[in-house]
């Protein structure tokens, strides 16, 4: 058998000529060069290994922390945060809410100076980078990794920016890839000159000034484009620490960072070296400003809650709304005016009490010592408190803040006292009514009294309730509480045309007699204010007068119960018991109600219920929301014409007879409670209803004789003068006989919102109602309506 040969065990086979021995002969191996090509290739594939891993970690950081992040053009629509106005009447600004004071400009309101500092300070190259700095970014990670300590900035413009608008402060990696990635897109989607603007108006500038527009007004009083070199620098150096270098509470600091922002202009060659170092000479040279006391700040805080109930607090404080209210600038200028000349005039009828309160006595020092009054400018004709810091026999020297004021011997003559050292001493708080005059540097004022008496004032317009003036009362920077709308107070003889009211329902009339006589109700006996008794009277007579006695036997007439229905639907909201003082202004109703409950009888019978806001449009100028008039009929016209007549008894001879004064149709009612403790007066012209109170909120005692024709009535006297400029030829529609005489066929108060308080002719005249009182019936009437009634 034969076996087949193995082919490894063959020899070797020799070489034999033929086309081989043409080739070239082949080199030796050389081990050592692949050796080496094998080394090399070993980093260059670890680092393409590397990248490759940090491009997938950067991909999966972007999808991780890009998913959640806005989307740049949103950044489009994007409006910042502003500020919402408030504007009266006539279009005139009276107020504003914002959690953030931001005035927004373009880009050229930005000075190049200002802008050039802060590139200079903030990002050198924003210019030409695309969003982040690399270098920038490498140099701060270098210096965190020597330090161990705090992060470095690495931050440009736009990271600022973006962090500014969509991130929070935080320090970490996560939030600063974040910003890196989203200052990219910025820079992607907008120019330099947006994105400056946008930052411009973003950044907090500490003391509650966001953007610089802002800062400059708030810091200098000057707008941003005009400002200095000197004064462009120190806002440029603001945003890296607006608080550790603010100008008001860290001046040095904030001096040495202006300095630095100089150096670094003149370094980059925005500035020469001799504007450098003059600039670096100069003082922070602040001009801060004091701000303008709100003129209706009651009011304002109304509007705000009506606001908020319709949009939301955040809407209300940053969204740029314009709000047009019902305000009278004019008029609330008055009131505020009439409120505190009538309360420093109840002041001085009770004498000096020397009750003032001392700050050194509770441990502080004059030099210390801040009132809140200060907070806003002060200006001739307010009434301020001042600290007294010196006195001489014939000076007060005090202290407002940084100004002095001086008064001298007749300023404080109403007091009765000669030599200033027996009324006041160093420490005292006193209170002070700012005159025109002027002694050198000092402000001049009168000595005037704070006892704590406070006033209270509403008018409202009445065809559509707008609220015309509000003063909720002496002081808002000590007492923000709202005395028109929240104080329930005792209403006196004020309630009394409720009672009225009824009675002419019920089918009274004011001509028909009733008995001013002693009478009991059980175990309660009513009285009179003057104690005497007037006999019979008619209805009018007797409203006019305000005799306690007629009112509380015609509510037992008509019933308590019919009484406190119609106060209810007047509006009034208070709980009222049913007995009968009640009928004597026992029940506590708001300023606001009576007012309301007043505008009624020149209406025609129809309550407008008051109201603050008529239009809110958005930064567009779209109208967002509009209040319309809520319209309730309460009584019939008839009934309101008739209250109309008799309440101008009361203004013509009776309690309330100074108002005739005004030569124009007027009508109202005094309230007084026992131990004048309040004091009213609520009355109306063909076209405003307005109501004062005035009282402690510790329900003490006026003072003997303080009704509310003393304390209240001249306050709403000289509103009301106010009111009724360029109103000559208005007049009641009870005081047009065609009028009247349609009311008696059946006419109603259908469309009487629309109409009341309009001028019926330019050829009427306006007189006063009944100048005479009726005549009081004869003893014999009387002892037959006692009979009746007793």
């Amino acid at each position: 058998m034969a076996v087949s040969p193995n082919p490894l065990s063959e020899p070797p086979r020799e070489r034999t000529l033929g086309r081989s021995h043409l080739l070239p002969p082949e080199p030796p191996e050389k081990p050592f060069r692949n050796n080496r090509r094998k080394l090399a290739g070993r980093p260059a594939l670890i680092l393409l290994l590397a990248l490759s891993a940090v491009a997938g970690t950067l991909a999966g950081l972007t999808l991780v922390y890009s998913s959640d992040l806005p989307q740049i053009h949103d950044l489009e629509r994007y409006r910042p945060s502003t500020t919402t106005e408030l504007y009266d009447r006539k279009e005139r600004v009276v107020g504003s809410f914002a959690l953030e004071h931001r005035v927004v400009v373009n880009y050229p309101d930005f000075p190049p100076v200002l802008r050039q500092a802060v590139i200079s300070i903030e990002d050198k190259n924003f210019e030409s980078h695309g969003g982040i700095n690399v270098f920038r970014i490498g140099g701060a990670l270098w210096h965190d990794l020597r330090s161990h300590g705090r992060a470095q900035g690495a931050s440009t413009l736009t990271m600022q920016l973006a962090k500014n608008l969509f991130l929070s402060s935080e320090r970490t990696v996560g939030r600063k890839f974040q910003e890196a990635y989203l200052a990219i897109q910025i820079e992607r989607s907008f120019t330099k000159e947006q994105i400056f603007t946008l930052y411009g108006n973003q950044i907090y500038l500490g003391s509650g000034q966001y953007g610089f527009e802002a800062a400059s007004e708030y810091y200098f009083s000057k707008k941003a484009k005009d400002l200095t070199l000197t004064e462009a620098a120190l806002l440029a150096g603001l945003p890296k620490s607006p608080v550790g270098y603010s100008p008001t509470l860290n001046p040095e600091k904030a001096l040495t960072r202006r300095n630095l922002v100089l150096s670094e202009m003149e370094g980059d060659g925005k500035i020469t070296h001799g504007q450098a170092e003059a600039a670096r000479q100069a003082p922070l040279g602040l001009n801060i400003a004091q701000p303008e006391g709100a003129v209706a700040p009651w009011f304002q805080e109304e509007v705000r809650r009506e606001l908020e109930k319709q949009f939301g607090a955040e809407q209300v404080h940053e969204a740029g709304l314009r709000v047009d209210t019902t305000l009278d600038l004019d008029l609330q200028e008055t009131a505020n005016k009439a409120v505190e000349d009538g309360l420093a005039a109840y002041e001085r009828r009770h004498g000096w009490k020397n009750k003032q309160p001392n700050v050194l006595a509770s441990g502080a020092t004059i030099e210390e010592y801040k009132h809140p009054d200060w907070v806003t400018q002060a200006h001739a004709g307010d009434y301020v408190h001042v600290v007294v810091t010196r006195v001489l026999p014939l000076e007060i020297h005090a202290r407002m803040g940084a100004k002095e004021v001086l008064l001298e011997g007749p300023d404080w003559q109403w007091t009765g006292q000669r030599y200033a050292d027996a009324l006041v001493k160093p420490g005292d708080v006193i209170y002070v009514h700012l005159t025109d005059g002027a002694e050198a540097q000092a402000l001049r004022g009168t000595l005037e009294q704070d006892s704590g008496a406070q006033g209270a004032l509403m008018a409202v317009d009445n065809a559509n309730g707008d609220v015309l003036a509000m003063v909720g009362g002496r002081d808002y920077a000590l007492s923000q509480f709202n005395r028109a709308t929240q104080a329930e107070r005792q209403t006196g003889s004020s309630f009394k045309p409720y009672v009225y009211t009824t009675a002419i329902e019920n089918g009274s009339r004011p001509d028909d007699l009733i008995l001013d006589t002693p009478v009991s109700f059980g175990g309660w006996t009513p009285h009179n204010y003057e104690n005497d008794y007037m006999g019979a009277i008619t209805l009018t007579t007797a409203l006019a007068h305000s005799r306690n006695v007629p009112a509380v036997k015609l509510a037992a007439q008509v019933g308590i119960h019919k009484v406190i229905d119609m106060t209810h639907r007047f509006g009034v909201t208070s709980n009222i018991p049913a007995y009968l003082p009640i009928a004597l202004g026992a029940a506590e109703i708001t300023l606001e109600e009576q007012v309301a409950s007043y505008s009624v009888f020149p209406n025609d019978g129809v309550r407008v219920a008051p109201r603050v806001v008529r239009k809110v449009s958005n930064a567009d100028g779209i109208t967002l929301w509009e209040q319309p008039a809520a319209i309730q009929e309460v009584i019939s016209a008839k009934t309101a014409r008739t209250m109309v007549k008799m309440l101008q008894a009361v203004t013509a001879y009776g309690t309330g007879a100074a108002a005739s004064k005004l030569n124009h149709p007027v009508a109202g009612k005094t309230g007084t409670t026992s131990s004048y403790t309040d004091a009213w007066f609520l009355g109306f012209t063909p076209s405003v209803t307005c109501g004062v109170w005035v009282g402690f909120d510790s329900r003490e005692s006026l003072g003997e004789k303080e009704t509310g024709a003393q304390a209240a009535l001249p306050i709403w006297m000289t509103v009301m003068k106010q009111a009724i400029v360029g109103k000559d030829d208005e007049k009641f529609l009870s005081d047009d006989p065609k009028a009247m005489m349609d009311v008696a066929k059946g006419g109603t108060a259908q469309g009487a919102a629309a109409g009341a308080g309009a001028n019926l002719g330019a050829n009427a005249t306006a007189k006063p109602a009944m100048k005479k009182p009726p005549p009081v019936v004869s003893p014999a009437q009387a002892n037959k309506l006692d009979s009746i009634l007793n």
